[in-house]
């Protein structure tokens, strides 16, 4: 982008009715992310300034789902785009250069269109973001004149046949020189049949004014994909989720089946990683090189480390150092953290502990609010009984300790270093170190009791 001062002001005050949904249509996610949020980083990773959003409808639910740097207008009553842009005025008075007005329901928007956007409205009074569409029905159409800028922007309703057979479309994205900017919005008027004031309308006043209106089009016109309904919903994230994949795969991360693989743009995934089908990695996602994740895996927002296998398991908000094995059937819940050459086997939750290095919880366990030492072992089906009912307690279990099969550890407790629990016992007490722990009751065989007692049918 140039040294010129960028704004970006994002249209988000609509209901979005078509999406019959009781939340604003910008706060619903493609790839686990709102649209609003995809729209908000490509205006930052195009150099803008400063961005501004306008709220109206459910405003409090899309302030929600934006940053805390993003600045909110509202918009008391949707009289169109040139109305929102309107009610930014106040808040745009001390601004200079150029200001951005951007939908926040385009999630597949690139920075770079963005910032080319602005290098042809420079020294100019507006620019429109168009595109070649095989059917442009229902669309706004570009009619230039012999000069190649923008004549009109004819509405589809209002087309005639020979402005019908364009196929050059206005996207709604619009670069503006903000000198003398509301002076020309003020010359827009209502009189159409919705009652509203459009933005289009801006091509009819700065062409009075003399001024030439540049147009960008579109190399890629995926990047215009509205969101207008739950199937264009699904659209934009299947679209999304072809590029981010290919953007992953060019970088060197092995995909098997992309098709059968939805991740966040925002994840962060090194060189080397190979993924598996049917697996999703959510935002916030960082995974370094060597490390296999899936078939059938779930990744929200953790931490993974080099050379770990996650093979059909479910991991939130949680954080593994290298060469860790996760699975099959494994559950890491929120505030794990692993050391490295952890392994949580088949069938295991854990859930807000930390795991020492080489500890070991191959499988049928749960373990919660707990601290492992290095080189703990855990047997099938330990429970630590973390909660009582009405607080939640701590597990501690030392370095090397080994923790027999279906051993109930009852917290609050401790297991000294190097210790052992006798399969079955239900462990209430600290044991020392070096220690073996025996807490169950003693058999007793009863001998000829059955044909004593019971009697054949």
């Amino acid at each position: 982008m140039s040294s010129a001062n960028v704004t970006a002001l994002i249209l988000a005050a609509g209901a979005g009715t078509r999406m019959k949904s009781d939340k604003p249509k910008v706060v619903h996610e493609v790839l686990d992310t709102p649209m609003i949020q995809l729209v908000i980083a490509a205006a930052e990773k195009a150099g803008c300034e400063r961005i501004l959003t306008v709220v109206g409808y459910q405003e409090d639910q899309v302030r929600a789902a934006l940053p805390q740097s993003i600045e909110c207008v509202h918009q008391p009553s949707r009289k169109g785009t040139a109305d929102a842009v309107v009610v930014a005025a106040d808040a745009l008075a001390d601004s200079s250069g150029y200001l951005l007005v951007m939908c926040g329901d385009m999630p597949l928007l690139r920075s770079a269109t963005l910032r080319q956007l602005v290098a042809v409205c420079q020294d100019r009074c507006m620019a429109v973001l168009t595109a070649h569409v095989e059917n442009p029905s229902g669309y706004g159409r570009i009619v230039r004149d012999d000069t190649g800028s923008i004549a009109a922007i004819v509405e589809d309703k209002d087309a005639s046949p020979s402005e019908l057979a364009i196929n050059e479309i206005n996207t709604g994205i619009y670069c503006f020189a903000l000198d003398g900017l509301f002076d020309r919005l003020a010359k827009i008027d209502n009189d159409n049949a919705q009652g509203e004031y459009y933005l289009t309308d801006m091509v009819k006043v700065c062409r009075a004014d003399n001024e030439p209106v540049m147009a960008l089009q579109l190399t890629d016109a995926e990047e215009a994909h509205g969101v207008n309904s739950r199937a264009q919903l699904a659209q934009a994230g299947t679209l999304l989720q072809r590029r981010t994949n290919e953007k992953l795969m060019a970088a060197g991360v092995g995909i098997v089946a992309p098709e059968l693989t939805w991740i966040s743009p925002d994840c962060q995934i090194d060189h080397d990683v190979n993924i598996l089908p049917n697996t999703i990695i959510a935002k916030g996602t960082k995974i370094k090189s060597g490390s296999s994740i899936g078939p059938s895996s779930r990744i929200y927002g953790a931490n993974v480390g080099a050379d770990c296998v996650i093979e059909e398991s479910i991991v939130r908000d949680s954080t593994m150092g290298d060469r860790c094995q996760i699975g099959p059937y494994a559950y890491v819940r929120p505030e794990v953290t692993l050391g490295n050459d952890v392994k949580i086997g088949t069938s295991v939750e854990v859930k807000k502990s930390t795991i020492g290095d080489g500890s070991k919880i191959p499988h049928l366990s749960y373990v919660g609010d707990a601290t492992l030492g290095t080189g703990v072992n855990i047997g099938a089906g330990v429970i630590t009984c973390n909660y009582d009912g009405v607080k939640k307690s701590e597990t501690i279990i030392c370095d090397d300790a080994f923790i027999g099969s279906d051993t109930m550890l009852v917290a609050p407790l401790t297991i000294g270093k190097n210790s052992i629990t006798a399969a079955g016992s239900t462990i209430g007490e600290d044991v020392p170190d070096d220690s073996l722990a025996l807490a169950r009751a003693r058999q007793v065989n009863k001998d000829g009791w059955v044909k004593q007692n019971r009697k054949e049918g």
